[in-house]
C-alpha cells in the first residue's frame, strides 16, 4: 500500500509539470502582454507610456524567453514561493491562503451531503426499481443534472426573496456554522447528486442480480441486513470512484456558486485573477486546483482496498 501511495506520488510530478507548461504557454502566447493589458484596462487618467511598460516587464522578468520565465517560476515554486500578484503586489501565496479554507469548507461539505443523500436515494431507487418512487427520484436526479450552478444559484435567491420578503439575504461568508451557507452548498450538490444517485441505483440494480443475494434472499435474510452487509460493500467501490472524480464538478460549480452568494474564496478570486489578467494568480490556483484533483483520485485508490480485497491484490501485485 505505502509503495503504492508513494508510486502515484512520483506520477504526480510529471503531471503537474505538464499541467503548469499548458497553462503558463496559454497566459504566455494567448491573452497578450499581462502589463499592457493591464495598462489598457486602467482608469483613464492613467497615461500609456511605453517605457515604463517595458521597466515594469523587465522587473516581472516577462522580457524572456519563455523557457527561462517557466524555469524561473518553477524553481520558485520549489522554494516555497508562488510569486506577487501584479495588480496590488501582495503575496499570491497569502491570498490563496485567506480565499482556500472557505472554498475547502464548502467543497467537504457538498461532498458529504452528496454521499448522505445521493447513496440512500440511490438504494431506494434501486430497492424500488420501476415503482413511482423509483421514477420520481430518477426524474428528480435529472432535473438537478440538467440545471447549472450559475442558473440554479439565481433562480434559488430570487425564489427566497420572492417566498420569504423579510429574509435575509443569503450573501457573504460567516463560517460553517452559518445559516447563509446552505443555499450555496446545495446549489453546489445539485449535480454531483443527481451523478450518485443514477451512479448508485445502477450499481445496486447489478449487485441484485448476483447469485449470492439471491441466496441470502432465499434463506431469509432481513432487506436490511441484506442492504448493509451484502449489497452496499461491492456498490460502494464505483460509488467512491465518482465521488472522487466530481471533485471536478465541484472546483467548476464552485466559481459560479461563490461569485453568485459572494464568497470571498479560491472561485472569486479565480475570477477575479481572469478578469485582470493577474497571471501569477491564475497558475497559483491552477496548481491548487491540480493537487486536489489528484489528491482526491489518489484517496479513491486508497480506499479501494478496503472496499474490495482484490484490489488491495493487484496493488501488492504491481
Amino acid at each position: 500500500m505505502i509503495r503504492y501511495a508513494l508510486m502515484r506520488l512520483l506520477l504526480w510530478i510529471p503531471t503537474v509539470l505538464v499541467v503548469l507548461m499548458g497553462v503558463y504557454a496559454l497566459a504566455y502566447y494567448g491573452a497578450g502582454d499581462p502589463i499592457k493589458l493591464i495598462f489598457l484596462r486602467a482608469p483613464g487618467d492613467v497615461a500609456y507610456d511605453p517605457v515604463k511598460i517595458e521597466a515594469i516587464r523587465e522587473q516581472a522578468g516577462l522580457n524572456r524567453p519563455f523557457i527561462a520565465q517557466f524555469g524561473s517560476y518553477i524553481w520558485n515554486l520549489l522554494h516555497g514561493n508562488f510569486g506577487n500578484s501584479l495588480i496590488s503586489g501582495r503575496s499570491v501565496w497569502r491570498m490563496i491562503t485567506a480565499a482556500m479554507p472557505i472554498s475547502m469548507t464548502l467543497g467537504v461539505m457538498s461532498i458529504a451531503l452528496t454521499a448522505l443523500v445521493a447513496i440512500p436515494l440511490g438504494v431506494i431507487a434501486a430497492l424500488k426499481q420501476n415503482s413511482k418512487l423509483d421514477y420520481l427520484i430518477l426524474g428528480s436526479a435529472l432535473l438537478l443534472w440538467a440545471i447549472p450552478a450559475y442558473v440554479a444559484g439565481p433562480l434559488l435567491m430570487v425564489l427566497l426573496i420572492l417566498v420569504l420578503p423579510n429574509a435575509s439575504i443569503p450573501y457573504g461568508w460567516g463560517g460553517l456554522f452559518d445559516a447563509r451557507i446552505i443555499l450555496p452548498l446545495m446549489v453546489l450538490s445539485f449535480q454531483p447528486i443527481a451523478l450518485i444517485v443514477r451512479q448508485t441505483r445502477a450499481a445496486v440494480i447489478e449487485v441484485l442480480s448476483e447469485d449470492f443475494v439471491r441466496t441470502a434472499r432465499a434463506k431469509g435474510v432481513p432487506r436490511l441486513q441484506l442492504v448493509g452487509k451484502h449489497i452496499l460493500r461491492p456498490v460502494l467501490t464505483p460509488v467512491v470512484t465518482q465521488l472522487g472524480l466530481i471533485m471536478i464538478t465541484i472546483i467548476n460549480g464552485a466559481i459560479f456558486v461563490e461569485l453568485v452568494f459572494g464568497l470571498p474564496g479560491l472561485g472569486r478570486l479565480t475570477v477575479k485573477a481572469l478578469t485582470d489578467s493577474d497571471f501569477p494568480v491564475v497558475l497559483a490556483i491552477t496548481l491548487i486546483g491540480s493537487f486536489l484533483v489528484m489528491i482526491s483520485n489518489l484517496l479513491v485508490d486508497l480506499v479501494y482496498p478496503l472496499l474490495d480485497p482484490r484490489a488491495a491484490d493487484a496493488q501488492v501485485s504491481k
